[in-house]
């Protein structure tokens, strides 16, 4: 049974679409919204810059788009997409390397996922897409309590014009230009601070055409970079019609990856390696190298806000973005989404909200993607120039950090295939970081440690704080939720 109303998105993108896809169960009418025209086929949108760089999801991510979108996978490869079963994914860091068979699964590009998803939402019978419609600004009641809707200027009249549209539930679907905390303080309301990552990153992507004979063998090729030694990351990574992307990735803003076509391959081969650089050399180049920039991460803290006004939520970048190279981004605004269906569900099974559904909702979604933001910024902390504001510890991300290293050790160098699990399991967001950070799990992995490095740290770093492993975990890593997918489940087949 739907609610009764309309739900309206700003935001035709990925965590729009997530977000129509959940409200068309609970509501009679959802609009999507977005300023773009949207593309009659899988082309890229002028508001997604980005689309030409890789997307991926973690595990989590695919099976809960898999759950939302039956038989995605399949519909994904006849359009073209690489087809990933069985196929190699080739692991290298500072520690060794992993070569292991993939999953099924799609290699695409973002525009071919967006589009297809797209395609889906747009059939279901109490969804319309709007396209160029440019959000202005909140409608609010008399009091400033509740959103009453949005006024946008519409770009489908000859002279564009304000447009009032009323609904019972906005949400801001619209990404890092997102000027919601603007519009709220023009309002009169106190937005809390945002945790900032500074983070200055630079991709630089180049498509290629691949040989058969490879697109047969491979899924993807990932060569780790060391920070400590200012070694950028590159990735190999087929998507469709026999087209491969190879991105090369650093953090920090000390130096990015070459956008020039004469420079790229070189370059290219210099991180991948030999190996792989004769790999390379086995393809043709079909454009020249475009790059991309971002120079910090934010997570904003509505949940916060005790005054949050009712008829308002807000998902996806808007409300926390990543850095891209982890592929969080796509998995946390599905991980959202189900949360926010959840949380529906919940209201229509009559539970009482003292905070209001809205920022209850927020207390919810924020909880669920702590995960990711805590280990996405333990990772780029590691680049020097990366710097990060906000209240989690410092201690606990340099403890995070060597803890990580020492699972990657154990697995890339030992072939402990069940620390690489574990590891896959908390870092793919199917498991909670606290199945890494409890104080028996860690004790057992220093003393797996062959090289005894592991348990000299952990005697050093309790020495010198003169605490319990138990204590000190309380107050250096955060508290994480517990709605996750049991561990003993392993990851999927």
């Amino acid at each position: 049974m739907k609610t009764k109303g309309k739900a309206l998105i700003l935001g035709g993108g990925i965590a729009g679409l997530f977000a129509a896809t959940v409200l068309s169960k609970h509501y009679e009418e959802v609009i999507i919204t977005d300023r773009d025209e949207f593309p009659a086929g899988p082309e890229a949108r002028a508001g997604t810059p980005q689309a030409y760089h890789p997307h991926r999801f973690l595990e989590r991510g695919k099976m809960i788009v898999e759950r939302w979108f039956p038989g995605i996978t399949e519909e994904l490869v006849q359009h073209g997409a690489h087809p990933r079963a069985h196929k190699s994914v080739k692991m290298t860091n500072r520690f060794g390397t992993l070569e292991l068979p993939d999953e099924p699964n799609a290699g695409c590009s973002r525009s071919l996922l967006e589009w297809t998803l797209r395609s889906r939402v747009a059939k279901l019978p109490n969804v319309t897409l709007l396209p160029k419609m440019t959000a202005q600004q909140l409608l609010f009641d008399a009091d400033k309590n509740t959103v009453t809707g949005v006024v946008f200027r519409d770009r489908n009249v000859k002279e564009p014009a304000l447009l009032h549209m009323n609904a019972d539930i906005v949400v801001d679907a619209s990404g890092r230009g997102s000027k919601l905390s603007e519009w709220l303080q023009n309002l009169g309301y106190a937005t809390p601070e945002a945790e900032r990552l500074h983070i200055s990153l630079g991709y630089s992507t180049r498509h290629y055409k691949v040989p058969e004979d490879i697109q047969a063998v491979w899924s993807t090729i990932v060569n780790e970079g060391d920070p400590s030694c200012g070694i950028g990351t590159a990735v190999f990574n087929p998507i469709e019609k026999q087209i491969a992307e190879v991105v090369l990735y650093r953090a920090g803003g000390d130096s990015y990856p070459t956008t020039d076509h004469q420079l790229y391959d070189q370059e290219a081969q210099n991180l991948f390696g030999a190996s792989i650089g004769d790999l390379l050399q086995q393809l043709e180049p079909v454009s020249n190298p475009r790059g991309y920039r971002i120079e910090e991460c934010l997570r904003q803290h509505f949940e916060q806000m005790e005054d949050w006004p009712s008829g308002l939520l807000v998902l996806g970048d808007a409300f926390c973005s990543f850095d891209p190279i982890f592929g969080q981004g796509m998995t946390v605004a599905a991980i959202q989404a189900d949360t926010l269906d959840q949380c529906l569900q919940s209201m229509q099974n009559g539970v009482l909200l003292e905070e209001g559904f809205e920022r209850f909702a927020l207390l919810k979604i924020q909880s669920a993607m702590e995960p990711a933001w805590w280990l996405s910024a333990a990772a780029d902390l590691r680049w020097p120039g990366v710097t990060y504001e906000g209240h989690l510890s410092a201690q606990g991300f340099s403890f995070a950090q060597r803890l990580l290293d020492i699972c990657q050790e154990l697995a890339y160098a030992h072939n402990d295939m069940a620390v690489f699990e574990r590891y896959m399991m908390v870092t793919g967001l199917f498991a909670s970081p606290q199945d890494l950070f409890n104080a028996e799990y860690i004790t057992a992995l220093v003393n797996a440690d062959p090289s005894g490095k592991g348990k000299a740290w952990l005697h050093q770093v309790l020495q010198e704080t003169n605490l319990p492993l138990e204590e000190l975990l309380a107050r250096i890593i955060p508290v994480f939720n517990n709605e996750f997918l049991p561990l003993s489940m392993g990851l999927p087949e």
